[in-house]
């Protein structure tokens, strides 16, 4: 028994014009129902789609997939993140794709990607982080001080009660 002919059991099977006859419409009625599934697929996605396009001096963040070679580049495999950047796009290269100004550290990558591979970067002054100045020691070592206990708790952990502290640290600078 197949989709396209169902005979029961017992029954005398002629093959003839009517069964071609039938057996050609049974086809015809699956490629229509094929069709209207795929049209009704493609057009909920392109409901969603958004075309992506990006100018010369745009900031972007790099997808990290072994697709793109970054995860490759980058020393920690299982706490990288999703996205690196931001880095400078400096030209277009065909329709879909982007030529990116890359960093030291990652130039031995390739400097065109997908559009795809490309997550658009809206700058946003919250997202600079001032670093404070680090002294460090010539034995890599840093001196820092207690200031305040901000916050304490208490957690069980397997039956055992842990106390948590929060603590405000101050480096110590050395005038030289």
């Amino acid at each position: 028994m197949t989709p396209l002919c169902w005979h029961e059991f017992g029954e005398i099977v002629v093959l003839g014009p009517e069964i071609v006859r039938e057996t050609t419409d049974k086809v015809k009625l699956i490629r229509e129902k094929m069709k209207t599934s795929q049209s009704r697929k493609k057009s909920y996605h392109d409901k969603r789609r958004k075309d992506l396009e990006f100018q010369a001096g745009d900031h972007v963040f790099f997808r990290v997939t072994p697709v793109t070679g970054v995860r490759r580049v980058l020393k920690s495999k299982k706490l990288t993140p999703q996205f690196i950047g931001p880095y400078q796009i400096s030209d277009r290269v065909g329709n879909v794709a982007y030529k990116v100004v890359l960093s030291p550290n990652i130039s031995n990558l390739h400097d065109v990607f997908h559009v795809s591979q490309l997550w658009k970067y809206v700058s946003d002054s919250s997202h600079v982080i001032h670093m404070d100045d680090v002294h460090v020691r010539d034995n890599i070592t840093v001196e820092t001080m207690s200031i305040r206990i901000e916050d304490r708790e208490t957690k069980t952990l397997r039956g055992k009660d842990i106390a948590l502290v929060k603590v405000v640290w101050s480096e110590i600078v050395e005038k030289a």
